[in-house]
């Protein structure tokens, strides 16, 4: 193993990471994660943090769960990958089933890809082909929320709204309709006015997490339902941040009752494991695309590691381990002392807002409180408040100037306390 050192002369050399000023980070000092235990990341060094973000929303059970480990280990002396395009094997079968016991009701059919992106991406071409192979041919048109964030694929961009991450990429897109989560009214007769063109309505159930921990006035979500119900337009929910039980539920779709269409979920599948993401559909619409092999209706979508068997069966497991330790039934808890405790940074001269739901935690920070002014972008004031807590034990990552906090939901009582303290004592002295 090469030394730390040299490790970071490596970095810098030849790698290009992703959503990063790369002359910023080529001038800093990298922080390099060698191995892991439980809801700690630890460096090269020995030097422990908390993992604040789950290593960007994924993790959700703590690192190196015996459980997770055993089955991935199992499942590496039977097969490490098969391709799923004329195949199939036990964990994805087995996977898929439980999937749709714990999902929304009327979602009945799976499909698996690999990353949250791409699951949206499969739910707008699904959306799309239905509609052509139902008689709809006019219905091609998205609707999504004014700074959403769906993925990183041209699709998923399309269906975006945040013009830090997408203005470049305007030529490349699909034209779509916007509406505020500011004003259900706008949205449903927006709903109304363009049923006939409209394919579906794509929505991030309750929290949009990349524009900052935004929450949803309470019935936003359902009367979307409503309106899609009412205008025969589908409905679909990115619940590739919220799912897997960050909003106190297993899918954030619960909270109000939802039945979605289309269901995209990723990130926290897999426990944090591995890559695995999945586009969750009802039987209605997977019967639009049966037909004879002439006819094409076949779904043409796919990709070389879909239903990964290693990712399969850290997925099983981590559904094993939501069971077991009760996971669910222990948030309560610890979401009411996170709220309480997050009242505390209202009394920091530079906090405009904090935004919550569940286990996701969004604090604002603002130039000058009473008028809500923002840092300038070229501050970096997120940025130099994530370096700050880092130096006293803990990793997180900004949006903009939104700190997020996102804890694996193994966090203790405890370790909240030391989140919440460190990011505190951050925001004081680099906003002071």
């Amino acid at each position: 193993m090469a030394t730390t050192s040299t490790l970071k002369k490596l970095d810098h050399r030849y790698l290009w990471h992703p959503f990063t000023p790369m002359t910023e980070w080529c001038a800093e000092d990298p922080l390099i994660i060698e191995r892991a235990e439980g809801n700690y990341l630890i460096d090269t060094d020995g030097k422990r943090y908390l993992d604040g973000i789950s290593s960007l929303w994924v993790n959700v059970h703590g690192h190196h769960r015996p459980e997770i480990d055993q089955a991935v280990h199992d499942q590496l002396d039977k097969v490490a990958h098969t391709t799923f395009l004329g195949l199939t094997h036990p964990p994805a079968i087995e996977l898929a089933k439980r999937l749709i016991e714990i999902a929304p009701q009327g979602l009945a059919r799976v499909f698996f890809s690999d990353n949250g992106s791409t699951a949206v991406e499969v739910a707008l071409k699904m959306a799309f082909q239905y509609w052509q192979q139902r008689g709809k041919p006019r219905k091609q048109k998205f609707l999504s929320l004014q700074e959403a964030y769906h993925g990183d694929t041209v699709g998923s961009v399309s269906v975006g709204g945040i013009e830090i991450f997408h203005q470049i990429f305007h030529p490349l897109l699909f034209s779509t309709l916007k509406a505020d989560i500011s004003s259900i009214e706008n949205l449903v007769q927006q709903i109304k006015d363009h049923a006939d063109e409209l394919a579906a309505v794509v929505v991030e159930p309750l929290v949009q997490g990349a524009a900052g921990m935004l929450v949803m006035p309470k019935g936003f979500l359902k009367a979307t339902e409503n309106a899609c119900r009412e205008n025969k337009v589908l409905l679909i929910v990115d619940e590739v941040a919220t799912g897997f039980g960050r909003t106190g539920k297993m899918f954030a779709c619960e909270q109000e009752q939802i039945q979605p269409d289309l269901m995209a979920i990723a990130k926290g599948i897999t426990g944090g494991y591995l890559p695995l993401a999945a586009t969750l559909a009802t039987e209605e619409i997977y019967s639009a695309f049966l037909g004879q092999p002439e006819e094409f209706k076949t779904f043409f979508h796919g990709h070389s590691y879909t239903a990964n068997p290693l990712a399969c069966a850290a997925a099983l497991a981590s559904l094993d381990v939501f069971k077991k330790e009760k996971v669910l039934e222990k948030l309560p808890a610890k979401m009411a002392y996170l709220q309480k405790s997050l009242e505390h940074f209202w009394n920091l001269e530079h906090v405009g807002d904090i935004r919550q739901k569940g286990m996701m935690a969004g604090i604002e920070l603002v130039r000058d409180k009473n008028t809500r002014q923002p840092y300038e972008y070229k501050e970096r004031i997120g940025h130099r408040v994530c370096m700050k807590v880092r130096s006293k034990g803990v990793i997180l990552r900004p949006l903009g100037n939104v700190v997020v906090l996102m804890p694996p939901l193994s966090i203790t009582l405890e370790e909240i306390d030391l989140l919440l303290n460190a990011t505190y004592e951050a925001i004081e002295e680099i906003t002071c």
